[in-house]
């Protein structure tokens, strides 16, 4: 009879013991009541999702929540709408966005006169001496033209006439360009006598444009805008800060988990680190080093890349400034602009100093990002990437990536597949500037090499996609609309511009999320919606995979989780 008892206890125990392994620690937060998709090609939609702290531990069908369920577990009924990974910004500028928001925001002016018009108020509002600064004008989308242009540009005597006691300078859209007013070209000693001299202080890479009297326009293209800026007070840590805020709140309102951080300075590194630090990060932040600072990209050399184990803050990049933009004509073509036929734009960086840092990034495991808009600045790019590449066969994963690749020579569309570099693209800049692009380029060059999303996808290579924020606005639903229907934000032309060359929408939303997190070498911890990866996900008012095309700029970013936590809700 002992032995019976003894025997019973030892069942009883088993039992106990095999109950209690089959019963799962209760999640934190449970996700359901709508479509969830993955971006796992395996399991590509799903009915829930539950996380454990800031990590997913269950994706799948909700009859499979039980374990997960507890008393404290959070749960959040998505009531029909959709929800995918957490959007990644591919291409940015974070403190830009930020202090867009503090100064003048010239996005959405129409006109010469609407841009005088908002420095007229701010100078009212401002100290005499006082800067006015601000960004995000942009000529060739004025609904009006100025009477008086000067290779495209307006002049700054209007300009001037509002502002006769503060210094103005105001960065174009692409911020390869700057426009100042007279008090300001005064305080930097750029007169008419001056513009020679100074020009050829600048070397190659800047211009200061002149009217028919070689009188300076107020337009500053490409490195010559230093002539200004090195005049502009530098800014505050307490401006900084607030910018750093601004920046990280729009991000989280437009479904930004994380951001791909295209030129920091180290005053950027050490502002991010202290936010870090104080528990204030909340947007995650892939940085790439700024090549303008070769001290500071000497100083990470010898240190090496920094990949932070809490997801926060990695810096593992290098951008490197090598063109200008369309807008300016500061982008390096092989042939001349159409709409300028006596220039082809500029290098504002050495091929060599290229080829020095490409070599460098695969000796200390830097991921090299070269800035290119231009057809010659790709090509130039890919042979300088090429030559590293072939130098050092034993680096098979460098991700060398080329910031947007905007315009390509058609021989040079499958070195990207071939050499696995990656073109980081910008979608909305098709919507933005396809219509005046063609006026840049002619219908031959557009239609070969220009926004070729389709073809580079062809080749194997992978897309990042963004915005360039403060260039174009931050949202991601404008990005993916163009990515997915080559349309102005009016829907214009019907059918797309080289509709052949139009995303999927599964591209689209593979080159917003797995396929930028791959472009940060974080495939493996964010990206998708998989068990073991980050709790980082962007919640929509409606399915951008299914409704028709012209609603999908009506949807709307209701929630955003980062980590777990719900960091931002639609009111």
């Amino acid at each position: 009879m002992k032995k019976f008892f003894q025997w019973t206890g030892v069942v009883l125990l088993a039992v106990s013991l095999v109950q209690c392994a089959g019963k799962k620690t209760p999640a934190d937060l449970i996700i359901r009541g709508g479509t969830i998709y993955t971006m796992e090609s395996a399991n590509p939609t799903v009915e829930a999702v539950a996380v454990r702290g800031d990590t997913i531990v269950y994706s799948g069908d909700v009859n499979g929540l039980a374990p997960y369920e507890g008393e404290l577990t959070q749960v959040i009924d998505l009531q029909g709408k959709t929800m995918t990974p957490g959007f990644i910004e591919g291409h940015g500028h974070l403190m830009g966005l930020g202090y867009n928001e503090l100064n003048l925001d010239l996005m959405n002016v129409a006109s010469y006169d609407e841009l005088v018009e908002k420095v007229k108020e701010a100078v009212a509002k401002a100290q005499p001496g006082q800067w006015i600064l601000g960004r995000g004008w942009h000529q060739d989308k004025w609904t009006k033209k100025p009477e008086k242009m000067v290779n495209g540009f307006q002049t700054h005597q209007l300009l001037s006439a509002v502002s006769p006691d503060n210094p103005v300078f105001l960065r174009h859209a692409s911020g390869h360009a700057g426009f100042a007013n007279a008090k300001a070209m005064q305080l930097a000693g750029v007169n008419q006598l001056s513009v020679e001299k100074l020009g050829k202080d600048l070397g190659e890479g800047g211009e200061i444009m002149v009217d028919e009297l070689g009188n300076p326009t107020g337009l500053f293209n490409e490195r010559a805008q230093m002539l200004i800026a090195q005049h502009i007070p530098e800014n505050t840590a307490e401006t900084d800060e607030q910018a750093l805020e601004l920046a990280m709140a729009a991000c989280l309102r437009n479904g930004i988990t994380s951001f791909h951080d295209a030129g920091v300075s180290r005053e950027n590194i050490e502002l991010y680190k202290r936010f870090k630090t104080a528990g204030k990060l909340n947007t995650r932040i892939y940085a790439m080093l700024t090549g303008f600072d070769s001290n500071l990209l000497y100083e990470w050399f010898r240190k090496g890349p920094e990949v932070d184990t809490a997801n926060l803050l990695t810096i593992r990049a290098i951008k490197l400034n090598c063109d200008g933009a369309l807008g300016s004509r500061g982008a390096w073509l092989l042939e001349p602009y159409s709409d300028r036929p006596d220039f082809s734009g500029m290098a504002t960086l050495s091929m060599d100093t290229v080829l020095k840092i490409s070599r460098e990034g695969l000796k200390h495991g830097f991921q090299i990002c070269s800035h290119a808009i231009g057809d010659r600045a790709n090509k130039e790019i890919l042979d300088r990437y090429e030559t590293a590449l072939r130098e050092k066969p034993e680096v098979r994963d460098h991700r060398y990536r080329i910031e947007h690749a905007q315009h390509l020579h058609p021989n040079d569309i499958p070195r990207f597949g071939m050499l696995g570099v990656i073109p980081a693209m910008q979608a909305i800049h098709l919507s933005s500037d396809r219509p005046w692009a063609i006026d840049r380029l002619g219908a031959k060059r557009i239609r070969e090499g220009a926004y070729m999303w389709q073809s580079l996808l062809k080749t194997g290579a992978v897309i990042v996609n963004g915005t360039d924020v403060p260039v174009e606005p931050i949202n991601p639903i404008a990005s993916f609309f163009a990515s997915v229907t080559r349309q102005t934000l009016k829907g214009e032309p019907a059918g797309g511009f080289e509709p052949e060359e139009k995303m999927t929408r599964e591209q689209a939303l593979k080159s917003y999320t797995l396929d930028a997190a791959y472009g940060a070498f974080e495939e493996t911890i964010k990206g998708s919606i998989k068990p073991g990866k980050l709790a980082d996900f962007t919640i929509f008012s409606k399915d951008l995979m299914t409704i028709p095309d012209p609603e999908i700029l009506s949807a709307e970013v209701t929630m955003t989780i980062l980590g777990g936590k719900v960091a931002y809700e639609k009111k």
